[in-house]
């Protein structure tokens, strides 16, 4: 079993910063492909950033230059730091995992899922 627990998220004016954090404990693996996702109201499910165990990373375009995924590998921790938030952002962010593989272009997490930590920018 493999658990997923977030962190960090909470409110903030636009233009501001938080960080978010996701620690993997169970039955991890040193390779893996770990992202965030969101979920706003009224908004479908998205990717917004992945990381793969060997470093690479990828990004949404609505994030790429305001967010950066980041990991800790000897503490199965990734970290998501955003950066010049705006309302649009607002959303619940949830980790999620899929241990033993790599990430593939086209990567949708099929293993393991946190709960969810809500982000809300206000203008």
């Amino acid at each position: 079993q493999v658990k997923l627990v977030e962190s960090g998220g909470g409110s903030v004016q636009s233009g501001g910063s938080l960080r978010v954090s996701c620690v993997a404990s169970g039955s991890t693996d040193s390779t893996y492909c770990m992202g965030w996702l969101r979920q706003g109201p009224g908004k479908e499910r998205e990717l917004v950033a992945k990381i793969d165990s060997d470093g690479t990373t990828s990004y949404v375009d609505s994030v790429k230059g305001r967010f950066t995924i980041s990991q800790d590998n000897t503490k199965n921790t990734i970290f998501l730091q955003m950066n010049n938030l705006k309302p649009e952002d607002t959303a619940v962010y949830i980790c999620a995992a899929d241990f033993g593989t790599h990430c593939s272009g086209s990567w949708w997490p099929l293993g393991h899922w946190g709960q969810g930590t809500q982000v809300t920018v206000s203008s």
